[in-house]
């Protein structure tokens, strides 16, 4: 079974940095989302720009953006699978507060299937190799 292509939706590069930067700063207030991500970034212009790269790729098909989510976020070592709720959260706050409804909840699902399966990689830190991962 295929994985279906992500949606496309209109939206800019401006759009992208913007949402990018609103997230961040409510990250950086979170009670619990701040202090994880403060252990990790140091310099949040450069890391903002990094995650926007992502999104002009993942979104607009932009180059630019090299790295592994999935392998970032189990290096870290402190990153948990019940985070997720409260950075999707966060996030489609964002949207909600940044876009238009149409582009919000494009991007929103594209986020949540990209969230989703970085929960799972998060989650399956230390599994034995074989062993069939807890579903709830």
């Amino acid at each position: 079974m295929s994985t279906p292509p992500p949606p496309r939706f209109e939206i800019t590069e401006d759009e992208i940095d913007r949402v990018v930067a609103r997230f961040y700063a409510k990250v950086r207030a979170h009670p619990v989302l701040g202090p994880v991500f403060a252990r990790h970034v140091q310099d949040w212009p450069t890391h903002e720009a990094k995650i926007a790269r992502f999104w002009k790729g993942a979104i607009l098909f932009r180059p630019g953006f090299d790295g592994s989510p999935m392998m970032a976020h189990r290096r870290a070592g402190d990153v948990r699978p019940d985070h997720f709720p409260d950075w999707l959260g966060t996030f489609d706050e964002t949207l909600r507060e940044t876009l238009p409804p149409e582009q919000a909840a494009a991007w929103s699902a594209l986020a949540h299937r990209i969230g989703m399966g970085l929960r799972q990689g998060v989650a399956d830190i230390g599994m034995t190799p074989g062993a069939v991962p807890k579903l709830r």
